[in-house]
């Protein structure tokens, strides 16, 4: 498919952005922030080298690194640090896969060494950001190079001994799509490397990890299958939640999380132009497990009052009175193009209610995104007060990873 694939990997991205607005933070132990300033989300090799690492909780990454500095998220920053990037690579390349926030592959076939080397120096002066650069036969070895390389490295993995040296002593959970329980499964027929992986007989690794599997194999032996994507491939579901920040089992408050993600996926399925017909809640709690529980909706929609309500529902079924829950996410399935969609006869969003929604979309677009939301938020004052939340990373559309 390909013969030279590039992935290109922003070191320690976060940091390194809030480092381009605030210079002084350059050389410091920097931690950033997420879940309402709880936990660390993304360190500075300065702090990783104390010990701490992503997801530790706030309390434990002060006391392992005193004097590390630590500032809250800002995605929607990030994002334009992110979209600079890209469009620098876009400017080499015929064509590009927007893969996450930090991440992107990209058609390298006419491009020599030295300009792959000289496109890394530009971004890091244009932008401030550094980026670590595998060069490969295929993404996945291509992703393994950049990740050998950090910081700031280049690499090229194209001939067989490079692919080799690559490859040698590396635990086989660290190719992409490999985790633990695949790892198991690998590990109980002796292939615990990447190296035991390529030389393993592809049908058994068709077998133990399905065709993903056996696409990985082909990939890893040098063989691109896996296309650049230069525009996100459809949705299968949408999903918007994540951590509470401060676990909660007040039912108030639960209740408002349900509207807020309520609200956040249907921003999704409008940009998206999509209805959904199925509605699902995950939830996880405090103090371990956890529950799913999904319902059919009446007809395909996108209409917040039929979402809200199923939310409740939902929350009814996944929740009891009593049991603190840490994480929340509310998932979209069974979508549908709103131009082919079957809408009911009895639809429930009136004229009326749809222009009074649209008006609200353009009044927020105007004055700030969250400036008219549902009443049934406000037990969440403190979440819409903090600029932190007004921007999460799901927010940045056109990423292939999710």
């Amino acid at each position: 498919m390909y013969k030279r694939i590039a992935h290109l990997d922003a070191d320690c991205f976060y940091v390194s952005c809030e480092r381009v607005r605030h210079p002084f933070l350059c050389g410091q132990p920097v931690g950033v922030l997420g879940n309402q300033g709880a936990c660390v989300i993304a360190g500075s090799y300065e702090m990783k080298a104390h010990g701490v690492t992503v997801g530790m909780p706030i309390w434990e990454a002060r006391r392992l690194c005193p004097e590390g500095i630590f500032v809250k998220r800002d995605f929607e920053w990030y994002e334009v640090l992110s979209r600079q990037i890209l469009d620098r690579v876009r400017r080499y390349s015929p064509a590009v896969e927007y893969y996450s926030i930090d991440e992107v592959f990209f058609d390298a076939q006419a491009m020599s060494d030295r300009e792959i080397r000289s496109l890394q120096q530009q971004l890091k002066e244009e932008t401030g950001v550094p980026v670590s650069v595998g060069v490969s036969l295929s993404k996945t070895l291509a992703k393994s190079a950049s990740g050998s390389g950090k910081p700031f490295g280049c690499v090229f993995a194209i001939k067989e001994d490079e692919r080799n040296r690559l490859l040698h002593g590396r635990p086989v959970d660290k190719i992409t799509g490999i985790a633990q329980r695949s790892r198991r499964k690998l590990e109980a027929f002796g292939i615990r490397t990447c190296e035991d992986f390529v030389r393993a007989d592809r049908r058994l690794i068709r077998r133990l990890l399905t065709k993903r599997g056996e696409e990985l194999w082909w990939e890893l032996n040098g063989v691109s299958v896996l296309p650049i994507h230069t525009t996100r491939v459809p949705h299968k579901y949408l999903s918007r939640g994540g951590s509470l920040g401060a676990a909660t089992a007040d039912a108030e408050r639960l209740s408002a999380w349900v509207a807020r993600n309520t609200e956040r996926l249907i921003e999704a399925l409008d940009y998206h132009g999509l209805y959904c017909e199925q509605l699902a809640m995950s939830l996880q709690f405090k103090t371990g497990g956890g529950a799913l529980h999904g319902v059919n909706l009446p007809a395909a929609t996108a209409d917040f009052r039929t979402l809200y309500a199923a939310g409740k529902e939902l929350l009814a079924a996944c929740w009891k009175p009593g049991i603190t829950v840490a994480y929340m996410h509310l998932i979209a399935e069974k979508l549908t193009c709103r131009e082919h969609a079957q809408r009911s006869l009895l639809a429930e969003s009136e004229p009326r209610q749809q222009v009074l929604d649209h008006l609200r979309q353009a009044i927020n677009r105007q004055v700030g995104r969250w400036a008219l939301r549902s009443g049934a938020t406000l037990p969440l004052k403190d979440i819409y007060d903090d600029p932190a939340n007004a921007y999460e990373i799901c927010d940045i559309y056109g990423k292939s990873c999710f």
